[in-house]
């Protein structure tokens, strides 16, 4: 077997951020050109997107033996907020501009690290304290509350509420990683999408294009890629190697909003971005020196 180091898996990592962008780019671009629900968004991400994971499990050791499960009904409750929160959050872009949905999408960090003090009763020191209120300090300057031109907010909130459960999914991910495989939590994930995505696009979907349908479906297709290529870098590097080149959605983001949508990111948003990644780099920093704190050599 062919091993690769860190670098590998850093590689993996920047294109699976940069795929994420393009998915969402792609979303939001067919919403602009005809009404696109949140619910037609979830079922083309799943519908399309499969096929690449089918490809992977079955191209991977153990085959479909690995989507087996021995928690099935942790898994109906992990697939149950994950659709929920990858619906608030394709409610969210359809109402803000591309930008301002990928910059908010990135306060889950936030919403972990207090979940986890809750529900994990993991400590958190003055560092990680900062680096929350820094996130949340981001996140005013781009609210704006009253300010002419401020983002929609309804679709700040739907945004957030998705980072809230997308943090939620975090932590139950602590708990049901330790006994099931990668491969049968994405796989049941990408089920649960589908079923739910295809129930909601036939009570509220739309007759489309055929344009706007295959940027709908490439948009699914970049999905798909991005998480095989966000699952496989996690076997080549640590999580806390990894974890800040996520923002490099936020780069795509930009550009793509520019290219596709002709979108200029506001002064407010960019210095609102920029708090919140600094929140995200400085948990991200504090994670691996506490790692090496406790790892002993």
């Amino acid at each position: 077997m062919i091993r690769h180091g860190a670098s590998y898996g850093m590689t993996l990592r920047v294109a699976s951020a940069l795929s994420f962008s393009l998915m969402y780019a792609l979303m939001k671009w067919g919403a602009t050109l005809e009404p696109v629900s949140a619910g037609e968004m979830v079922f083309s991400r799943s519908l399309f997107g499969l096929p690449i994971v089918l490809i992977w499990i079955l191209s991977s050791r153990g085959g479909l033996a690995a989507i087996s499960t021995r928690r099935p009904m942790v898994h109906v409750w992990r697939c149950g907020l994950g659709v929920t929160g990858i619906l608030l959050i394709f409610q969210g872009l359809r109402l803000l501009p591309l930008a301002d949905a990928t910059t908010i999408g990135f306060t889950a960090p936030i919403f972990a690290t207090l979940l986890s003090i809750l529900f994990l009763k993991e400590k958190v020191g003055p560092h990680r304290w900062t680096a929350v209120a820094l996130g949340f300090l981001g996140v005013l300057v781009m609210v704006r509350p009253g300010a002419e031109g401020a983002p929609p907010l309804v679709g700040l909130l739907f945004a957030l509420g998705g980072a809230f459960v997308a943090a939620s999914v975090t932590v139950t991910l602590r708990q049901l990683g330790k006994t099931e495989s990668a491969t049968a939590i994405v796989f049941w994930f990408f089920i649960a999408c589908a079923t739910v995505g295809g129930a909601l696009a036939l009570i509220d979907g739309h007759r489309h294009s055929w344009a706007v349908m295959a940027i709908l479906a490439a948009g699914g297709l970049a999905g798909g890629l991005a998480q095989l290529l966000m699952t496989t870098s996690l076997q080549h590097a640590p999580v806390s190697t990894l974890a800040p080149l996520d923002y490099l959605q936020m780069v795509g983001a930009v550009v793509l909003g520019w290219l596709l949508l002709s979108d200029v990111p506001t002064t407010a948003t960019l210095a609102g971005a920029a708090l919140i990644v600094g929140s995200g780099l400085y948990t991200a920093w504090r994670e691996r020196v506490l790692s090496r704190e406790i790892t002993p050599p």
